[in-house]
């Protein structure tokens, strides 16, 4: 029995289940390396506008801290529930100790549309629930980030209510803060530009050259716009890209810096074209050499799996594929070469890290420095991933999860049981 409930969750114990009958691991040794450390909800009172008060629910959920202090995305959606919470706080364990971090994972969140909130209530509810938070978060215990429906005000709201209540500025609370609040060059950027870096790596094992090739981009926020402008910049043809508004499509490839600048004015890509319009659900089936899933968790399930016709599949959301997918991805190795989400968008996560150290230190580096050592961290286990599946002969997930859980696995037999 667990407290833990919903398809996301279900989705993560089914992932581990599969490492862990890999790996061999004893069947009293599982629960210990899946069930979170801790997770807490609490109620976040606001007084809206019109005079009335309302109750939304958040959550933090903290999956070990056997390795350093937890790390994770705070989310606002109104999905947000404590499993979904749960799963993504495991899968960032596995992403951290994958990439050779120094911490657990961690994800928070409110069940809120933030979209439904003027700026002055957005504000009020990103205060409150730091409030409630902070008995159980701080720089060496639990340091937050922005995720699905954040951004780097909500980080710097959260940053300035830890500090007050601290009586000094502690900029290391939190990462993904704007610049001018102690936030790292190359932050926001970090997560697209990595999974437009690994697409490279990827295309370079398949001899695909990039430029001339085409691209489709389900999710046209942060990662997805980003990791859209940057394989535009290497010359692929983004051929389709779609949001929670819409889609669209052109076959001789998109303006993508002009769709950039339109959706960062507008808030969506809506608006943008009447008659390059396309039905979402054909997205993620569009013949192209490279697909880069971007949006939310379990978009491609089993009967997708069969009708990809993509070559690289770069998953920069998190765990938008099912279990039941994988399977069917596992005997397409050799026409689909995935770049799994746990590697795929752990640029994000990378930079953060740069960005804890540089406040920790009070001592900042420029944007390329960022860019470099995001890029060194990313090849590194890039080719951990590719040694390992090419050396046992198995998924690429498998690979990248099971170095992701023995790193785990390994940290906590080492440290023992206490008491």
């Amino acid at each position: 029995m667990t407290a833990y409930r919903g398809p996301v969750f279900e989705m993560a114990v089914k992932q581990f289940e599969v490492i862990a009958n890999y790996l061999g691991i004893p069947d009293d040794a599982r629960p210990r390396l899946l069930l979170p450390k801790r997770s807490v909800t609490v109620s976040c009172p606001i007084h809206r506008d019109d005079g009335t008060t309302a109750v939304f629910e958040g959550y933090r959920v903290q999956h070990h801290l056997t390795l350093g202090p937890t790390k994770g995305g705070t989310r606002f959606a109104p999905t947000v529930d404590l499993g979904e919470v749960a799963a993504l706080a495991i899968w960032m364990s596995w992403k951290c100790a994958l990439v050779g971090l120094p911490y657990g994972g961690a994800k928070g969140g409110i069940n809120v549309d933030p979209s439904s909130l003027s700026k002055r209530e957005l504000e009020a509810l990103s205060r409150r629930y730091m409030q409630e938070m902070i008995p159980f978060v701080g720089p060496h215990t639990d340091v937050m980030a922005p995720d699905l429906g954040t951004n780097e005000q909500i980080m710097a709201w959260f940053m300035d209510t830890y500090s007050m209540y601290q009586g000094q500025t502690v900029t290391e609370i939190v990462t993904g803060k704007p610049v001018s609040a102690g936030g790292t060059l190359g932050r926001r950027e970090a997560t697209g530009r990595g999974v437009a870096h690994l697409v490279r790596r990827a295309a370079d094992e398949l001899k695909i050259r990039l430029n001339g090739a085409t691209a489709v981009v389900q999710g046209f926020g942060n990662v997805g716009s980003i990791a859209a402008l940057e394989l535009h910049n290497m010359g692929v043809k983004v051929i389709a890209v779609s949001d929670h508004t819409g889609a669209l499509y052109q076959s001789r490839g998109l303006d993508i810096p002009q769709l950039v600048r339109h959706a960062a004015s507008q808030g969506s890509l809506d608006g943008y074209s009447n008659e390059l319009a396309l039905d979402p659900a054909e997205m993620l089936t569009m013949p192209c050499d490279v697909l880069v899933p971007a949006a939310v968790e379990r978009v491609i399930d089993a009967e997708i799996a069969g009708k990809l016709r993509c070559r690289i599949l770069a998953e920069g959301a998190n765990g938008p594929t099912t279990p039941e997918a994988d399977r069917i991805l596992e005997g397409r190795q050799e026409e689909i070469f995935l770049i799994p989400d746990i590697l795929c968008n752990s640029g994000g996560v990378v930079v953060s890290y740069f960005e804890w150290v540089q406040d920790l230190q009070r001592l900042f580096w420029e944007e390329e420095e960022v860019m470099r050592r995001e890029y060194q961290l990313l090849d590194r286990a890039f080719e951990r991933v590719l040694a390992r599946s090419g050396r046992e002969n198995i998924f690429n997930r498998t690979a990248a999860m099971a170095i992701g859980v023995e790193r785990v696995r390994s940290a906590k037999e080492t440290r023992g049981l206490f008491p």
